[in-house]
């Protein structure tokens, strides 16, 4: 705790509660980490100036700690405010330029004796646990210790496989069953050769599906090609050639005069005319 004995002399005057003795020992930690305090306040002034001490007017209000701090090497502004929540601090720090903030939350009488604030030997307890919880949980990312890091992403790692692996055990894989496939017979041979005609619409292996095909019944036609097409029934080329063709009417052309179906008889709808 090198340091902190000297910064707790300097400051006595203005501790006369046990949440300024707190806000001490943070600052303490903060300075340590590689932080100056400019000043107090939300405000800047033109008296700022980097300084391992807590400025003059630190403790003036008991309730809310404002304190501005900057890299002892750079100019990131940040402002660490201290609030009293019952027996809490309640400590947040926020970045100026980024406004990423970090907090923490500090239970009083578990750190500090009240009854010992003029005596630097015995005001604070259990430091070591206190000044951990300052580097890794309220100083920025970048400035917590590796160990810390490394133990959060290990942390962070082992939930990730945990669910993946929950995962895996409750969704069924999807990765298709191996083996050998079903030796599918043929529809073409045997035994499936008898309907096999019907699965062959230009009856290229012989016979068509159809019992009586009215071009290949073996009785003389009248010699017409459907794939010419049929007046007013289909046009040239509706018809592949050599395709099995059924007739729908009377092959030739339609009858002259009007449709005897265009004009229905009156009273054609009464099923008893």
């Amino acid at each position: 705790m090198a340091g902190l004995e000297v910064l707790y002399t300097c400051v006595s005057d203005g501790i006369t509660c046990p949440q300024d003795a707190v806000v001490c020992f943070v600052h303490w930690d903060v300075i340590k980490s590689g932080y100056r305090c400019v000043g107090c306040g939300d405000e800047p002034r033109s008296s700022d100036k980097k300084s391992e001490l807590l400025p003059a007017d630190w403790s003036s209000n008991k309730e809310l700690y404002s304190l501005r701090y900057k890299a002892k090497d750079g100019d990131t502004q940040f402002m660490l405010k201290a609030i009293v929540v019952d027996s809490t601090l309640i400590f947040n720090l926020m970045n100026s330029s980024t406004q990423q903030v970090t907090d923490l939350t500090v239970n009083i009488s578990d750190h500090v004796d009240a009854e010992q604030l003029r005596s630097f030997d015995s005001v604070f307890k259990d430091t070591d646990s206190l000044s951990e919880k300052v580097r890794t949980q309220l100083l920025p990312p970048r400035d917590r210790p590796t160990g810390q890091r490394a133990e959060t992403k290990s942390r962070r790692d082992e939930e990730v496989e945990q669910r993946r692996r929950g995962e895996d055990e409750g969704i069924p894989t999807r990765h298709p069953r191996q083996g050998t496939q079903p030796n599918w017979p043929d529809p073409m041979l045997p035994p499936f050769a008898a309907g096999g005609a019907d699965l062959d619409p230009f009856g290229s292996r012989g016979g068509g599906g159809m019992i009586v095909d009215p071009l290949r019944s073996g009785y003389p036609r009248s010699g017409f090609d459907p794939s010419s097409g049929i007046p007013d029934i289909l046009p040239p080329g509706a018809v592949p050639p050599g395709a099995r063709f059924d007739p729908f009417g009377p092959i030739g052309r339609r009858r002259p005069g009007p449709d005897p179906d265009h004009m229905p008889p009156p009273g054609y709808d009464d099923m008893f005319m």
